[in-house]
């Protein structure tokens, strides 16, 4: 896999697209950090949000609506040697990622890189390219265990991707696929090698972070936006995964 990278832009909490389709002239991934929002690309359609990947071919029509303020990173770039997939025909639309701590790295790498120079197109052209190595080496995972997929933890994942952000127990979700809480948390880290938890947690967290860096809200406040009880429980888990308190966190982050 060698691409080369053409440009890179992130957009935060957009509440809209200018246009409601557009076709680009090289590869084009729309890489979701928070939000979600309606795509169709030739045949596919689909809703895409947080660890999506949604990617379009040169020059085919990519049409979109969103569907909730969404923070994406804009990439195009072309391909100097394309992975095997690309030439079945397999990467096109949306691109699940399941390693969510590895996406949320290179998230973190391409916002804090800035400038349009060599070599911070280098560093960028490689958090790309990491991004799309994790797609190809999960697909190459799901081939091996294609038969074994979990079709009702996927609808797990859906249902906290949808929800994240509202008031949501884990028992509720265990009801609604007639399992008990111990199995739900069994059969998804089988499937995603995390516990429906620790995902729910990193979803919630990177909407917080962002709240942090680009906001002024009050702690209550996003608390409430990203689905935690109050802002002293938010602390004490962002804390826990960060190893700073938020205010901290948003000290560092302000310019």
């Amino acid at each position: 896999m060698e691409l080369k990278l053409i440009s890179h832009v992130y957009w935060h909490q957009k509440t809209e697209f200018m246009l409601p389709s557009d076709t680009y002239p090289c590869w084009t991934l729309f890489a979701v950090e928070a939000g979600r929002f309606r795509y169709t690309i030739g045949e596919e359609s689909g809703e895409a949000s947080f660890g999506d990947l949604v990617l379009c071919p040169p020059n085919t029509a990519f049409i979109r609506k969103t569907l909730e303020p969404l923070s994406f990173h804009f990439l195009q770039f072309v391909w100097l040697k394309e992975p095997y997939t690309v030439e079945e025909g397999q990467w096109n639309g949306k691109l699940a990622v399941y390693d969510m701590e590895r996406l949320q790295s290179d998230y973190h790498y391409l916002r804090q890189i800035t400038g349009w120079e060599d070599t911070s197109m280098l560093h960028k052209q490689h958090m790309l390219s990491d991004m799309l190595r994790l797609v190809m080496l999960e697909q190459l995972a799901q081939d091996v265990t294609r038969g074994q997929r979990d079709a009702l933890m996927e609808e797990a994942r859906k249902r906290l991707t949808e929800k994240a952000y509202d008031s949501f127990s884990m028992q509720e979700l265990a009801d609604r696929l007639k399992l008990t809480p111990v199995q739900l948390t069994r059969r998804f880290r089988k499937a995603f090698g995390e516990t429906p938890s620790e995902l729910l947690n990193e979803i919630r967290l990177t909407r917080a972070r962002h709240l942090l860096e680009g906001t002024s809200l009050k702690l209550d406040e996003i608390a409430a936006q990203c689905g935690y009880e109050n802002g002293f429980y938010l602390s004490r888990v962002f804390s826990k995964k960060t190893g700073m308190p938020p205010s901290v966190y948003r000290s560092l982050h302000r310019v």
